[in-house]
């Protein structure tokens, strides 16, 4: 199974990650960087691939 990660020293919560989650896992709290529910995440990868600085990768995770 994969997960989304986010860079968090990198992200500079452009919301584009955001607007393209099928789950609405991402939440970008106090406008600083972008947040991922790893409960909620499917590992789809849409995110990590709209990202425009590359901050988002897929990682695999146990279940």
């Amino acid at each position: 199974m994969r997960k989304a990660v986010v860079d968090t020293h990198v992200c500079v919560a452009c919301g584009c990650c955001m607007k393209v989650c099928p789950r609405k896992a991402i939440t970008i709290p106090k406008g600083i960087c972008a947040e991922i529910d790893q409960k909620l995440c499917v590992g789809c990868g849409l995110c990590a691939k709209e990202c425009p600085a590359s901050v988002i990768t897929l990682e695999v995770c146990e279940k």
